[in-house]
């Protein structure tokens, strides 16, 4: 920059700059403040002090003087400040709206229901014990209406030892795959070959065609069979003495595929399909050695007609908790499928995100099974239709995931009102009732 001509003695007189003032030793709680003007004046304004003028330029109308101050030194100066722009840059250009795909838990209540979860014990397998002559067998019903009586049936023998029976599944299949060999018993063969019955009944009685995007009314027709024809199909594998135990269990086993009204199928048939197979054990038509069989061979192949009952006849999720569940039918191959994976060298919960891993070992463990149908049935991004799923990948093992799907199984299945609603109480499954609950109870306390 050129220096001036103009000699420093013809500026017009104006407010005094910093940088040329001395600093007296009795101003000390200002040094640091003047030693910072002086510090921007060396080294961004390396210009002829000519040139810093604080005075109004006189070739441009005067302005009425406003209280702006030096850019480089802060000075007051009796310049006019600049023109305000007559369109501010947001206006002009305004930021993106964003809007996150799962909105952060901020400010929001602790879910205390999700803290009882965790902090719940594991359920721990229970052996069952068989019922023995005379018998009393009963048409089961509904008893469960509010959640005292929730409490009455997770708290009494019954719903101990059912949810026992359902862990000691889990631990029989613990480290074994599908294809593994088992014992199989005629029992078992027997109830393999009903449920393959009921899948030649599927292709014998195909969808109707109509606009209704679920519930194909094609399914009554096939759940009509069904209930028609239950009773001979218990007969197939029940021994002469316990031929009379068909009117207590052929209504867990119809309840176990749906319902025919509604059509729609959800974790509450599910549950009513492994009531009918704790009733089978309760009856000793099921021993405990036949627990990998009934896992590996009998609940594989009913989740082989449940996909394919929902994939044909397009049963609508009954109770579903939408992407906030893990599935929206099922919950026990979970479960199952996690007690395989335990210990396993390779895989891991985090694998499930490996699509060749899905592709090579769907068929020999149940959880990777699921969660390829999963994939198959959802479009889009795994971690937003399936969020839960996506966040036990997470977990570091396989013992923790089977460990918390079962205390989950517990809490959101069978402590659930508009589930359990429906669940049936008869001889095998006993009903203990509120007033067997208070004298429990009173007798605990008095001991």
């Amino acid at each position: 920059m050129r220096p001036s001509n103009k000699s420093p003695a013809t500026n017009p007189p104006g407010p005094p700059c910093n940088q040329h003032r001395p600093i007296p030793h009795e101003h000390s709680s200002k040094i640091k403040v003047e030693a910072f003007h002086l510090h921007r004046h060396f080294y961004r304004n390396m210009e002829p002090q000519s040139e810093h003028d604080h005075s109004p330029n006189p070739k441009t109308p005067e302005s009425p003087t406003t209280n702006t101050c030096c850019a480089k030194c802060g000075c007051p100066t009796n310049l006019a400040p600049p023109p305000a722009a007559a369109t501010s840059y947001s206006e002009i250009s305004p930021p993106p709206t964003y809007r996150p795909i799962r909105s952060p838990a901020i400010n929001l209540p602790p879910n205390n229901h999700s803290q009882a979860i965790i902090l719940a014990p594991v359920p721990q397998s229970q052996k069952i014990p068989t019922i023995s002559p005379p018998f009393h067998f009963q048409i089961p019903s509904k008893r469960i209406q509010s959640p005292n009586d929730i409490r009455h049936f997770i708290d009494s023998d019954s719903g101990k030892n059912f949810l026992g029976f359902v862990v000691a599944l889990s631990e029989s299949i613990r480290g074994h795959k599908i294809s593994d060999a088992f014992l199989q018993s005629h029992t078992v063969n027997t109830i393999l070959s009903i449920i393959a019955d009921l899948i030649q009944w599927v292709d014998e009685i195909p969808p109707t065609q109509q606009s209704a995007r679920y519930g194909n009314v094609a399914y009554r027709t096939w759940h009509s069979r069904l209930v028609d024809n239950s009773e001979s199909l218990m007969l197939r594998f029940l021994p002469n003495e316990l031929h009379s135990a068909t009117i207590e269990i052929v209504p867990y086993f119809t309840d176990s595929f749906g319902n025919s009204s509604r059509i729609d199928y959800g974790t509450g048939h599910e549950t009513n399909f492994a009531a009918w197979l704790y009733c089978l054990a309760r009856m000793g038509v099921i021993k405990e050695g036949d627990y990998q069989a009934v896992v590996a061979r009998v609940f594989v192949k009913y989740l082989e007609l449940m996909r394919k009952l929902q994939l044909v006849y397009c049963l609508e999720p009954a109770g579903s908790h939408g992407v906030w569940g893990l599935d929206d039918y099922h919950f026990l191959p979970f479960i199952f499928g996690s007690s395989q994976l335990i210990d396993h060298k390779y895989m891991k919960p985090k694998s499930i995100h490996n699509q060749d891993i899905l592709d090579n070992f769907s068929n020999e463990y149940m959880y990777l099974s699921c969660i390829a149908f999963v994939k198959k049935v959802k479009k889009g991004l795994f971690a937003e239709h399936s969020p839960l799923l996506d966040d036990i990948s997470g977990v570091p093992n396989w013992n923790k995931v089977n460990s918390g799907l079962l205390k989950m199984y517990k809490a959101e299945v069978l402590e659930k009102v508009p589930i359990m609603q429906h669940f049936l109480f008869g001889w095998l499954i006993k009903w203990y009732g509120v007033f067997f609950s208070f004298v429990n109870d009173l007798l605990f306390h008095m001991i």
